[in-house]
């Protein structure tokens, strides 16, 4: 799939540019932008032969598999901070990008080189006609992630699942520790209707010879993965049974937690992320980190893990003046746990603005009231850019009958910079609804600084070079304005679908 020693020119492989291979990569479905119908019939034929003609790289080195519908790419990106904090080369699958396709697949927290993709994507093209039925972006960008790991021999790797589990094409893996974070409302179109269903798509990633790491709490929704534990025949680990947060303190930029693991307790650990939330993903990423390990993680690994740790677009502060977060919350549930992190760890003494587009099937007055709960008074509603978007009027609508003030600016960057130009320096301005809405907030208050062509659209050109590394906790002398954080490959929570 190339190397990093490459004696081709940047973003170009002897099977064509980077940009024209991403244009062949759109032309395939994809269920991120048009969620496909629970009709369909899922499969996964596809991945599995592309896999068999690469050589089945997915089996190439150990693997942890993440699934939960809220806070699966916070724990891949904690797990994966651990895997390197302990010496390990590690390689991280998320799904979707914020800024370019690059960031889907890291190595140690530095996205894809544009030549490596480049060189995979290429090879993937002359291995597609070979392959019964079309395959899916999704699948084609998974098949390229388990051929470059295998190719750059990282020592384990960490794939979130795109959407569900059973069918989601990540799992072709075989995994040796699983990890569910929750089950909660979203996508019931296509995993549901109930919360039960969802739990059964989830265990599908449950397989014989792994060990489950189970954060779902619920009696009704954990009995469906303890059931596929048994019929796999694997050893489960409980939230609040074996592992857990036990005690969650607001620290000056991030959270104190106490953590109880099968092999230990954790006290007074700093873990350098908003929200009250993050603690129950810190203890489940600690929990399979050491069931990896079949061991304990020493503590002087996981101080350096938990201080280190950045998630780009999960209350992520790019501005100070006025103060200007970034959050993908794009289900009720995380909007919930968004509105809590505002209330509770982000006070302001001016006014609090909300940014806001989201996703056909949402209810934007169910989005919107943990927000209104939260102190925020002012709406920009914008329309999501993507397909699946639904209008700017309809996001307005729900806020109207909130009782909060609403202006309405279609287009999601000049939403955010009509909030912005409205904010005092006093002021708290949150970008929320949808991945789609942050990554364009992001791609006008982070990607600039840069200057490495992330301002390209994934669709259409490469930009995907590593991004700087300041965190979400600007230094000192970067507190003025917004636009301070540049961090390497953004991972997030989304969509994803097999096909």
């Amino acid at each position: 799939m190339g190397s990093e020693d490459t004696a081709h020119p940047e973003g170009v492989s002897e099977g064509g540019d980077l940009r024209e291979l991403q244009t062949w990569l759109d032309s395939h479905a994809n269920f991120e932008q048009n969620m496909p119908a629970r009709a369909q019939v899922p499969t996964l034929d596809r991945i599995a032969q592309l896999c068999r003609l690469l050589g089945d790289p997915q089996l190439a080195c150990p693997v942890v598999h993440v699934t939960g519908t809220n806070g699966k790419g916070s724990t891949v990106r904690i797990l994966s901070t651990l895997f390197a904090a302990r010496g390990l080369s590690v390689g991280t699958y998320t799904s979707p990008n914020l800024l370019t396709v690059n960031e889907r697949m890291a190595r140690n927290g530095r996205p894809v080189p544009d030549d490596d993709l480049a060189a995979g994507l290429a090879a993937l093209r002359r291995l597609e006609p070979l392959v019964d039925g079309r395959v899916t972006r999704f699948e084609l960008l998974t098949a390229a992630a388990f051929a470059w790991f295998a190719e750059v021999a990282v020592d384990v790797a960490v794939v979130e699942v795109g959407l569900g589990g059973r069918w989601d094409a990540t799992n072709v893996v075989r995994p040796d520790v699983c990890v569910v974070t929750n089950v909660s409302a979203d996508h019931l179109e296509v995993l549901g209707p109930t919360l039960v269903d969802v739990a059964q798509e989830k265990a599908g990633i449950v397989k014989p010879g792994a060990r489950l790491v189970l954060g779902e709490t619920a009696p009704d929704l954990a009995a469906v993965f303890l059931a596929a534990a048994t019929e796999a025949g694997a050893p489960v680990w409980q939230r609040d049974r074996e592992f857990g947060c036990e005690a969650n303190r607001l620290a000056v930029g991030g959270r104190l937690l106490d953590l109880r693991t099968p092999f230990g307790r954790f006290e007074d650990v700093f873990l350098a992320l908003h929200g009250a939330h993050q603690g129950d993903n810190a203890a489940g990423a600690l929990a399979a980190a050491e069931a990896f390990f079949d061991g304990p993680m020493p503590r002087d690994v996981v101080d350096e893990a938990f201080a280190a740790v950045e998630i780009p677009g999960r209350l992520e502060v790019v501005g100070r003046s006025p103060l200007v977060i970034l959050d993908g919350a794009h289900n009720v549930a995380g909007a919930e746990a968004l509105g809590r992190a505002l209330a509770d760890e982000l006070p302001v003494a001016g006014e609090r603005i909300a940014v806001v587009g989201m996703l056909r099937g949402r209810d934007p007055s169910e989005m919107l009231q943990p927000l209104a709960a939260a102190g925020i008074r002012s709406v920009v509603a914008c329309t999501a850019p993507s397909d699946r978007g639904l209008p700017a009027g309809d996001v307005a609508a729900g806020a109207r009958a909130l009782g909060l003030h609403v202006d309405v600016v279609e287009d999601a960057g000049d939403a955010v910079r009509s909030a912005l130009a409205a904010a005092t320096d006093h002021d708290l301005v949150v970008v929320a609804g949808s991945l789609y809405v942050v990554a364009e907030a992001r791609r006008i208050l982070v990607a600039p600084e840069r200057g490495d062509g992330a301002d390209d659209e994934e669709a259409g050109g490469p930009g995907g070079h590593e991004q700087q590394r300041n965190g979400s906790r600007p230094r000192s002398s970067e507190l003025e304005g917004w636009g301070a954080n540049g961090s390497a490959a953004p991972q997030v929570d989304g969509p994803g679908w097999p096909g």
